[in-house]
């Protein structure tokens, strides 16, 4: 007689750890989601879907939940206020607000009779059957703030557009309706202040971006989607011995490469088979485990290491200048770098 399969706790309910949940209870294995926050909200986010596949998208079960998703394939890039590039993705992009996306996946969760437990908070440890995707550990020497607002009436240049500035940088990228989402990641600095999307603001005036600051004042402004985060480090992660992580909880990529709401699904895609196989007995927890950590790294090897190159070339001043120069002469090399970072 076969043995009884085997359930997965999985702590945090964001994109990695919902996508996990559903891909397995779509297995029938008995899955247990611990989600400190509830459904739905808003979170720190591109919600610019760059570089999942469709094929991803159909293995996680959740394909039909983007149906009636913004699909973007126009970028135009400033570096401090001035356009210097214009191109058409390699593959369109998905848009859609975290607030209508993870309740939409918590939903299905549910359906698929996925037990989701909501304000509840489960400990990191390393324990047999417990998936850690709660996000990054927390950095209290982290220079970094991430900022996002949603915001209607803004005339859009291109589908999406990237604002460099002196020390950070914003993303601006329509979701559902007439929404469009501003997020950016800065350097943190002293006497910035304000208070919800002013804040925003004031971080983009302290950049050099002023044109794009006035323009966005000028919009109508949803202050109840403003959110902002701070301690955490870009790159892998520094888990607890033994956890089994997931998601931000494993690694950040620097989010001006459009690549972190993806990589939470492929991630969730590369776990879906270690869990099965211990959930039914055919693999250890450990060999799981292992298993697990080796299909993150191969990967996202390459994506990381590209970032990680990129991201501090974007905030000094002679990268800036060299990034308008090849973009204006035509030899920027934006369709390797895309496919590089996917």
């Amino acid at each position: 007689m076969a043995g009884a399969v085997k359930a997965i706790t999985i702590a945090g309910g964001g994109l990695a750890g919902l996508a996990l949940g559903i891909a397995l209870r779509r297995r029938d294995v008995p899955v247990v989601l611990h989600e400190a926050g509830s459904y739905p909200r808003h979170r720190v986010c591109g919600e610019f879907i760059n570089g999942v596949s469709e094929a991803t998208l159909e293995r996680l079960g959740i394909a039909g939940l983007f149906a009636d998703a913004r699909r973007h394939r126009s970028t135009r890039w400033f570096v401090e206020g001035e356009p210097i590039y214009d191109a058409e993705l390699p593959e369109p992009a998905i848009g859609l607000s975290r607030y209508v996306l993870d309740e939409r996946m918590a939903g299905e969760f549910g359906g698929l009779g996925g037990e989701l437990r909501t304000k509840s908070r489960a400990r990191p440890e390393a324990r047999e059957g417990l998936v850690w995707a709660a996000g990054r550990r927390a950095e209290r020497e982290s220079g970094w703030l991430g900022l996002k607002v949603h915001v209607e009436g803004v005339p859009m240049e291109a589908d999406l557009e990237m604002h460099v500035g002196e020390a950070g940088y914003l993303g601006l990228a329509p979701v559902e309706g007439e929404r469009v989402n501003a997020c950016g990641l800065f350097r943190r600095r002293d006497g910035v202040k304000g208070k919800g999307a002013d804040l925003l603001w004031a971080y983009l005036e302290a950049n050099g971006l002023h044109q794009l600051a006035d323009r966005l004042r000028e919009a109508r402004c949803d202050e109840r989607s403003f959110t902002g985060v701070s301690a955490f480090r870009l790159g892998r992660q520094d888990p607890e011995d033994g956890l089994c992580v997931l998601g931000d909880a494993e690694s950040m990529i620097p989010p001006f490469t459009g690549n972190g709401m993806s990589m939470a699904f492929e991630a969730a895609e590369a776990a879906v088979q270690p869990a099965a196989d211990y959930a039914a007995g055919a693999a250890g927890w450990d060999e799981a485990v292992m298993e697990l950590r080796r299909r993150l790294r191969r990967r996202f090897r390459r994506r990381l290491f590209t970032a990680r190159l990129l991201h501090p070339f974007l905030l000094r001043a002679a990268g800036r200048h060299a990034l308008a120069l090849t973009a204006r002469t035509g030899l920027l090399p934006f369709t390797p770098l895309f496919r590089l970072l996917r």
